[in-house]
């Protein structure tokens, strides 16, 4: 069964045309290592809610927007054995310090999950 990393990060609505560069460059070196699908989606029908959402989730700031993030991989063993790539890929040395981020690293949300269902 396929196997899926999730993001949620805050990005200053300034910043967004590095975010997507930075995106960009990541999504290809993801493929290039053996990744399905990468897509990163710019929040556009996402309001805050009274105890839960997705900006809530980021304490997203007036001048941040969301965005949702998701990498696609055969199963979890072969994301395993894609993210040992990636971050050895000299490609991303530059992208992963958190002071040249974009965003605000220590607000994103991510994790690994189990296809449950697919139609």
């Amino acid at each position: 069964m396929a196997y899926v990393d999730g993001f949620v990060v805050p990005v200053p609505k300034r910043s967004l045309k590095a975010y997507r560069a930075m995106a960009r460059k990541a999504g290809k070196v993801w493929r290039d290592h053996g990744a399905l699908d990468y897509k990163e989606c710019l929040a556009d029908d996402v309001k805050v809610g009274k105890r839960t959402s997705f900006p809530r989730s980021v304490k997203l700031k007036g001048n941040e927007a969301v965005v949702f993030s998701y990498i696609v991989y055969k199963s979890r063993a072969q994301r395993d054995r894609v993210i040992a790539k990636v971050m050895k890929d000299p490609r991303l040395a530059k992208m992963m310090n958190p002071r040249a981020m974009p965003f605000d690293a220590r607000r994103m949300i991510y994790g690994g999950f189990k296809v449950f269902v697919e139609v």
